[in-house]
């Protein structure tokens, strides 16, 4: 049986096409002195890229 790493899977999520979403870091605290851009940006997630996505999904086979 795989086990899923929770480390990975609590950081991560498959979209229904299967690709992977992270969260933009940056965006917890000392946002006063990050431009608006940079705290715009860092709102929204963005998808894992490619290279990286193979071993992360391979990390958590059932989510």
């Amino acid at each position: 049986m795989q086990k899923t790493r929770k480390s990975i899977a609590k950081r991560f999520k498959k979209t229904g096409t299967g690709k992977l979403l992270r969260r933009t870091p940056g965006h917890r605290h000392l946002l006063r002195n990050k431009s608006v851009k940079q705290r715009r940006r860092a709102g929204s997630s963005k998808l894992v890229a490619d290279g990286q996505a193979a071993d992360l999904k391979r990390a958590m086979p059932y989510a």
